[in-house]
């Protein structure tokens, strides 16, 4: 298990899954622990046994079905309720049985709450939070507290909040974290009650919330005032604006500050864990997301890139590998010469001093027109080989193609693609039916080509997206399209350009299988 000097405590499963839109089953919480035992967390939230079925369910099957390695399941609750002995009270005793070694209890620390909120005493919530902290430490169970409204607290009534830390400390809890649960905390204030609380002797852990944009640099802040425990979400998941970023958090720690929190293996494959976890969650990754996201480490900028050549480090705070992330450079109009070379050398191609000129300046020129290479790299990958090999041949020629919309006395639209094509010596008529005319030429595509290239029917179009460029305007607006096509071990991206949807579909979608075709080995 993780090193118990500083914890590493993912509330996932139970605070990030209160983000909107965000809705896990049974078995997304169990894939989603198992990725953060991966990772190498020391605790996970499970979830409120004995709140609603679900959380209790999932403690129900941990018990035979996670075999984690590194992280302790934690089962979160409340208090008992005022005026109930904590053997007596139902979710207490849902807590007691959920079979987690550790229980994290949340207890009003702001004497507002306790009075307006709870309905009752200053002092029969110590009483609550004593008596459940030394039932469930009776009972074998290792306790933390989360000090809800901590901060708000300490600001209405500081003495109360920290009496709110020695009462749990002194019956039992490991840990005190001490919440922002309103996120409304700046790093300076933050440290400096962070402060007072460590002077009570209580081992002091933090939670924050992301209100004010300052959820990591509020724990970092925390960690140097003296918390020993940081709590936060995958990907930053959470209600409002989410919580802590967990893994920026550990990334952090680990890399800038010097904390072994996580084995190095581990962190090499923190990027990979965060997109995966986004899969089970089906929330678009943060594409900008540090160290993790696509874009930490792409660069865009021909200055930048000039630099990098150069040496790497000049533009980049780590590198990339140990958060198992990578640089990547994106050719656009801002590219100059350094960009597009190390692209090329990024894709296998070694460039001439001709090449790169040729390249740069049809890059810029097609840019100029709406295309964009920055998102579409198998569009650039083509419009290099094309200049460093000159004019490709073609896996296939383009007679014409034709595409009409029906509306059905139904009320259904059908829309039927036939596309003439050469290839490998055949003239090939194909027609296709879709539910849209770029799914129809999409299925008019495949009809006509499979035969001659069975690998095509791995290929898929996983997205499609469309914009009307700034500076036109109406039903003739130059329109720009972007394929998203994958096989069964990667994706892709293409372009296209026109004042007509369906050209700029067809542009683009001719592009993804040709270069599908050539991903499979198929070589004009």
């Amino acid at each position: 298990m993780a090193d118990d000097r500083f914890h590493v405590y993912d509330t996932t499963l139970r605070d990030g899954a209160q983000q909107e839109g965000l809705n896990l089953t049974v078995a997304d919480k169990l894939a989603v622990a198992r990725h953060l035992d991966g990772l190498g967390v020391g605790f996970i939230e499970g979830g409120w046994p004995g709140a609603n079925p679900k959380d209790t369910e999932f403690f129900r099957r941990a018990r035979t079905e996670l075999d984690l390695r590194h992280a302790q399941l934690a089962a979160f609750g409340a208090t008992r309720r005022a005026g109930v002995k904590a053997a007596d009270d139902p979710l207490v005793a849902a807590l007691r049985e959920s079979g987690a070694p550790v229980v994290t209890l949340v207890a009003k620390s702001h004497d507002r709450h306790v009075e307006l909120a709870l309905r009752t005493t200053l002092q029969e919530n110590l009483a609550m939070i004593r008596d459940t902290v030394s039932h469930l430490r009776a009972e074998g169970q290792r306790v933390f507290l989360d000090a809800e409204h901590f901060f708000d607290g300490y600001k209405s009534n500081p003495a109360y909040a920290l009496e709110v830390v020695r009462t749990a400390a002194e019956a039992g809890a490991d840990v005190i974290a001490l919440c922002d649960t309103n996120g409304g905390m700046l790093p300076d204030e933050l440290a400096e009650i962070v402060h007072g609380a460590v002077q009570t002797s209580a081992r002091v852990g933090i939670h924050c919330h992301d209100d004010t944009g300052c959820a990591v640099a509020n724990t970092l802040a925390a960690v140097k005032a003296g918390a020993t425990h940081v709590q936060g979400c995958a990907n930053g998941y959470g209600e409002r604006s989410g919580n802590a970023n967990l893994f920026t958090v550990v990334a952090n720690l680990q890399l800038k500050r010097g904390f072994e929190l996580v084995p190095p293996q581990a962190l090499a494959d923190m990027t990979r864990i965060a997109h995966a976890i986004t899969e089970v969650t089906n929330v678009t990754p943060n594409s900008h997301a540090p160290y993790v996201g696509a874009s930490a480490f792409a660069h865009k900028a021909g200055l930048h890139a000039s630099a990098i050549k150069v040496d790497p480090n000049l533009y980049q705070h780590i590198d990339p590998a140990e958060v198992g992330n990578d640089m990547r450079m994106l050719v656009s109009d801002m590219a100059g010469r350094a960009s597009v070379e190390l692209k090329g050398r990024e894709l296998g191609y070694e460039l001439t001093p001709g090449n790169t000129k040729e390249l740069v300046d049809r890059v810029k020129d097609l840019e100029s027109k709406g295309f964009t290479f920055e998102a579409a790299d198998a569009s650039f990958e083509l419009l290099l080989r094309d200049t460093v090999h000159g004019e490709r041949r073609r896996h296939f020629e383009v007679e014409s193609w034709r595409v009409i919309v029906e509306h059905t006395k139904g009320g259904e639209l059908v829309s039927e693609a036939t596309v003439k094509l050469h290839a490998k010596g055949e003239r090939i008529v194909a027609t296709g039916e879709g539910n849209g005319p770029v799914n129809a030429l999409d299925k008019a595509v495949r009809l006509a080509l499979e035969k001659l290239y069975p690998d095509l029917a791995k290929v898929e179009l996983v997205d499609y997206k469309v914009r009307i460029l700034e500076g036109t305007h109406g039903t003739g607006a130059i329109t720009r399209v972007l394929i998203t096509s994958s096989d069964d071990t990667t994706g892709w991206s293409t372009v296209g350009v026109g004042q007509n949807i369906i050209d700029a579909s067809w542009q683009a979608l001719e592009q993804a299988v040709t270069y599908g075709l050539l991903r499979a080995g198929h070589e004009c």
